[in-house]
């Protein structure tokens, strides 16, 4: 199983979308700071997730999510607890 998933950063309102076979196993080394692109915005946190069968599948339904209209898709459906807006 392939999953998509989408991170808030509370602290710096910001978010980051990636695709992993092990979700909570990747969280945890975001919240580690082992990951370049999200060490200087930890902590993190799921706020969607999606599964897919194939990588193909899971990989276009991230590039959709970090596109114009996934963003877009994103502001309307997807709202962390605890964010100001």
């Amino acid at each position: 199983m392939f999953y998509v998933y989408v991170l808030y950063s509370i602290g710096f309102d910001r978010y980051y979308i990636g695709m992993s076979m092990r979700l909570q196993e990747r969280l945890f080394e975001h919240n580690a700071g082992k990951t370049k692109s999200t060490k200087a915005f930890i902590p993190w946190k799921v706020v969607h997730t999606e599964s897919f069968s194939t990588r193909m599948e899971a990989r276009s339904r991230e590039k959709y999510l970090k596109s114009a209209a996934g963003r877009k898709w994103r502001k309307q459906n997807i709202r962390p607890r605890g964010a100001t807006e």
